[in-house]
């Protein structure tokens, strides 16, 4: 449809000015909008705030445990309930971005885990600590829900994962940060470095509060919304050219169900309530494609925990320290120098994403995984079952640390929420990903609050060897499941679903379609 358009509209150029036909030949490259970079970048500024929690907790709760004196388990509780805390908030943040918009549930989620770092920072005992991981887990939540979604409908197609990935690059960077926090607060005295620790994590939520004053609303939403002039002019910024956001345009208002012949600022939309409309089609009764959809979002959400990188990223002094690395100074250098191998492979994963294709990164990144997490448990039973040191097990267990988290990052980590904000129907889309947040943190809540009693039941070897043949069922997922979603808008995904481990089928048919169209496939990949 949107080819064949671009096609007339080249012919209609012709006619009336021969030489602006060269704005309608493909170009060699992509050109980047610096726009819809900026407006990524300062949503993706609340990932920022999960990423800091993680790493900045994986050195404080051993100062936490010797200022309050608390055990392994509450220790273990502490570091973990966050992510169910956050339940709530990615409960309430699809409703919520419904209502009063993308934007303003971003701001939202900066303000509560800004009131959330504080009051950890200010925290006289335990009982109050847990209450300030309750507000920032809520924060949290808002905001591992809402940058995904606000960066992937604003986002166009050829840079879609790209800038979509940038949620996970900077939960990256938080967690580096956090690791650096902790090297660079460790030398104060024990009941103050932790609050500064924590404290500290404020002050991103602060940058995000100001900056979101430039970022526009999400075109989407306000199609959906009925502000159709308000959507054109957002997707004027954030688009390449005036024929690509008329086009994007007309392709958000199909799906959301807006006559064409509208063009009004301002039009009329039927609005359904949530139970009736996004719970019927999503939960109650969903078409095949929608519930593959679910089934594909649920899935790799529920992987990307369930192996364990929580259990590698969290509690990685620990495992140092099983390595036999003795000094506590060490130890953080080391846990320094995995957050910055996340993140440097983060980074290398965002120009990777629309080049290589969702599906080659993720089986890739999954079988790395796999690899590194066996020799990991092989490595760690080796030491375990010497009582001297053994320099290059030691050797061993640090390398395959830091290429799991490598491998991770250059696929994973990052596509789990390309992939799982972008397959969604638009009126689903929201609702969806909560759904997907909700897995997400459940499974890692659990992976966090569970690895000190699970590996002291079958060894911290065994306890990897367990996340690397989970690892496998993984792989085995993803290649069956997951159709390749690359170059695709976000209006032609549900056609590649429904078809399960049939998906290519649904693909050939899209091609075919586009050359029916004669023409059109070349267009397409500039405008959408």
């Amino acid at each position: 449809m949107a080819d064949q358009r671009v096609e007339d509209n080249a012919v209609a150029g012709q006619l009336q000015n021969d030489h602006r036909i060269t704005d309608f030949d493909p170009p060699q490259k992509p050109k980047t909008n610096k726009f819809a970079i900026a407006c990524a970048i300062l949503a993706c500024t609340t990932s920022i705030l999960l990423g800091y929690d993680i790493g900045v907790m994986s050195g404080a709760n051993i100062f936490i445990q010797n200022d309050l004196k608390i055990s392994d388990t509450q220790t273990a509780v502490l570091a973990g309930t966050l992510n169910i805390y956050s339940l709530i908030g990615s409960a309430l943040a699809g409703r919520t971005s419904d209502w009063i918009g993308r934007r303003y549930t971003v701001v939202l989620s900066g303000v509560i885990f800004f009131v959330g770092a504080l009051l950890m920072g200010l925290a006289p005992g335990y009982a109050f600590l847990m209450f300030g991981r309750f507000v920032a887990g809520i924060g949290v939540g808002y905001g591992l829900m809402i940058a995904p979604v606000y960066t992937v409908e604003i986002s166009p197609t050829l840079s879609r994962g790209f800038l979509t990935s940038f949620p996970e690059v900077f939960v990256n960077l938080g967690i580096l940060l956090g690791y650096v926090s902790n090297y660079a607060f460790s030398k104060l005295p024990t009941n103050l470095g932790w609050r500064y620790m924590l404290g500290v994590g404020a002050l991103p939520a602060v940058v995000l509060a100001v900056g979101v004053l430039a970022m526009p609303e999400s075109p989407r939403w306000l199609v959906m919304q009925g502000r159709l002039g308000d959507a054109k002019r957002v997707l004027d910024k954030t688009s390449t050219s005036k024929e690509e956001a008329q086009l994007r345009l007309d392709d958000i208002k199909e799906a959301a169900g807006i006559p064409m012949h509208l063009n009004d600022d301002v039009v009329s939309v039927t609005k359904q309530s949530h139970d009736e409309g996004v719970g019927r089609q999503l939960i109650l009764h969903p078409t095949p494609a929608v519930l593959h959809i679910l089934i594909a979002a649920l899935g790799i959400h529920f992987f990307q925990q369930v192996t364990g990188i929580d259990s590698v990223v969290l509690y990685s002094p620990r495992i140092f320290a099983k390595a036999g690395i003795s000094s506590y100074e060490h130890t953080l250098l080391a846990t320094v120098a995995v957050g910055f191998v996340k993140t440097i492979f983060i980074f290398i994963a965002t120009f990777l994403l629309d080049r290589v294709g969702r599906r080659p990164l993720l089986l890739t990144s999954m079988g790395g995984m796999i690899f590194s997490l066996a020799c990991l448990g092989a490595a760690l039973t080796i030491v375990e079952h010497h009582d001297s040191t053994i320099p290059w097990a030691v050797a061993l267990c640090i390398t395959m640390v830091l290429f799991n988290v490598a491998f991770f990052s250059i696929g994973l980590g990052p596509i789990t929420w390309v992939y799982s904000s972008e397959i969604f129907p638009l009126k689903l889309r929201a609702q969806g990903v909560s759904l997907g947040v909700a897995i997400n943190r459940v499974i890692s809540g659990i992976i966090s609050m569970t690895f000190l009693s699970l590996y002291k039941a079958i060894t911290i070897g065994g306890a990897f060897f367990l996340y690397a043949g989970i690892g496998v069922l993984a792989w085995v997922f993803f290649y069956t499941m997951l159709p390749e979603t690359q170059g695709r808008t976000l209006e032609e995904m549900e056609p590649l679903f429904g078809k399960y481990h049939k998906w290519r089928q649904a693909n050939a048919m899209l091609k075919s379609k586009k050359v029916d169209h004669g023409d059109g496939d070349e267009n397409k990949g500039q405008v959408n």
